[in-house]
């Protein structure tokens, strides 16, 4: 059965899901168009339909999905009528430019050069010794390597802009400390410490700016949506004291869920030590990237308050500072392999499928459907803030991708806090539902950090879907909590 059922889909000649994708496309072609919407709009809300479907189900790369939404917005959007004017069509040449705008946003810019951050990391071994240094402090009894495992992520969260690489650095000296612990591989302390890995770093994705992709594509939005955009230490402010309490809470349901099979276990300490002394001193390079580090640490915090240079523009000048020849600490060889060029392609043209929404007029359209047909506009800020957070939490469990989720719904959601009466803070809304949109606790597939930790293979998407869905119901609600208080009184909601 399985070899026929393997012939009939290599008959097909494509995945199941690009199928699906493509049905989705025409069948919202084939809707009848509303009276308020422009029949641009209504051809990209068909491709946004196929993008969400091809997303979902992964039916092609998401570096292959952003080349073929780049195509269907050339000939789509190309032979549809302007808003300006129905007699004139956009032509190819101008809905390509559509399609490519997002390559000429900020936050684009600011991706890359995180990625180039967390390669020069990765280059140096800096991230590596970071996280040694730290579980050398901090002790390697049960409780306290759980605590270290945070901590390690909190630190590199700081300095390391890529939630993948984080995972990738902290993994394998994870296991090594599980190694000389002597104990099973499957235990409940080894799965404890990779579920606090893996979830650890959503949390902290919450609570720093810089710390994930998302968050970037946010930015953009905000910048292109909104006309304004929240700088890196309101968002700290804002974000930071939820994710403080979510890792001592993370840490509390481990351990009553996985409860740890001893307290105490003789080795760990040593194997820390042993590692971190086979690393030698510390080298000239990374001194220089932690220099570096810190200093745009101090320049995005105070962004705003003692200079007036946004985040991408010191990012890039610590990058020059990185990439000088005799100053530097790496070359562009050292680091082209490492960075996912996938990923800006994804990012681009996500941000440009966001844009186009915007320009077409079918994300307001679709904002104003969306308040017609829910209520949401009988609601308080609290209301709108829950029912939009639930939905994003529930929709996630679709997507692998929080940029891929990000690049989808966020613009719909702006267009909805733009129509909805009252006098609320939506920049700030746009902020914390940009908070959810981290929210990848209960399965694995969800975000690439579960991936990584899942391929160690100390646990299984049982264990990580029991530990998470606790988890998410308490951010959750934790969050209801900060919306009401604390980011209520900073004036954010």
């Amino acid at each position: 059965m399985n070899t026929s059922s393997t012939t009939a889909t290599h008959r097909l000649g494509l995945p199941i899901g690009l199928w699906v994708g493509i049905a989705a496309l025409i069948g919202v072609l084939l809707l009848p168009l509303p009276s308020d919407l422009p029949v641009a709009g209504h051809r990209v809300l068909a491709i946004l339909a196929f993008a969400v479907v091809i997303w979902i189900t992964e039916a092609v790369s998401y570096e292959a999905s952003a080349i073929m939404i780049t195509s269907l917005l050339a000939f789509l959007l190309g032979t549809a009528p302007t808003l300006a004017d129905p007699s004139v069509s956009y032509g190819s040449s101008a809905a390509v430019g559509m399609a490519l705008t997002g390559f000429s946003n900020t936050a684009l810019a600011l991706v890359v050069g995180a990625l180039f951050l967390a390669a020069a990391m990765t280059h140096t071994g800096l991230d590596r010794r970071i996280a040694l240094v730290t579980l050398d402090r901090v002790g390697v009894s049960t409780r306290r390597i759980l605590l270290g495992a945070v901590v390690v992520t909190l630190l590199l969260s700081l300095v390391v802009p890529s939630a993948t690489a984080r995972s990738a650095c902290v993994v394998p000296i994870m296991m090594g400390v599980i190694g000389a612990f002597g104990v099973d591989k499957r235990s409940n302390i080894a799965a404890g410490i990779m579920i606090i890995v893996g979830q650890g770093t959503s949390i902290w994705n919450i609570g720093i700016q810089t710390a994930a992709a998302q968050n970037l594509l946010t930015v953009g939005f905000m910048d292109k949506m909104l006309g304004a955009r929240v700088s890196w230490i309101d968002w700290l402010i804002a974000g930071a004291p939820w994710a403080v309490l979510m890792s001592a809470l993370l840490i509390v349901v481990v351990l009553k869920m996985l409860p740890p099979e001893t307290d105490s276990i003789p080795g760990g300490k040593a194997a820390v030590s042993a590692q971190l002394a086979a690393l030698g001193p510390m080298s000239t390079a990374q001194k220089r990237l932690l220099g570096v580090s810190l200093a745009l640490l101090l320049a995005w915090a105070t962004e705003g308050k003692l200079h007036g240079f946004d985040t991408t523009s010191t990012t890039y000048a610590g990058l020059v500072l990185l990439l000088l020849p005799r100053v530097g600490v790496m070359t562009w060889k050292d680091v082209q392999a490492r960075i996912p060029w996938g990923t800006v392609i994804v990012f681009g043209v996500g941000i440009s499928l966001g844009t186009t929404l915007l320009t077409t007029q079918a994300g307001q359209w679709l904002g104003a459907q969306v308040v017609a047909h829910t209520g949401l506009d009988q609601l308080g800020t609290l209301g709108v803030f829950a029912i939009l957070g639930a939905f994003l939490i529930l929709i996630h469990l679709g997507f692998a991708s929080a940029t891929a989720l990000t690049s989808a719904l966020l613009p719909i959601l702006i267009a909805v806090l733009q129509t909805l009466p009252g006098d609320f803070n939506r920049l700030g809304m746009t902020m914390v539902l940009g908070f959810v949109v981290s929210y990848g606790f209960i399965l694995p597939i969800n975000a690439p950090q579960n991936m990584v930790c899942l391929g160690t293979e100390t646990f299984n998407a049982r264990q990580f879907a029991k530990v998470g869905i606790v988890v998410t119901l308490v951010g959750y609600l934790l969050m209801l909590v900060f919306a009401a208080t604390w980011w209520h009184w900073l004036g954010w909601m």
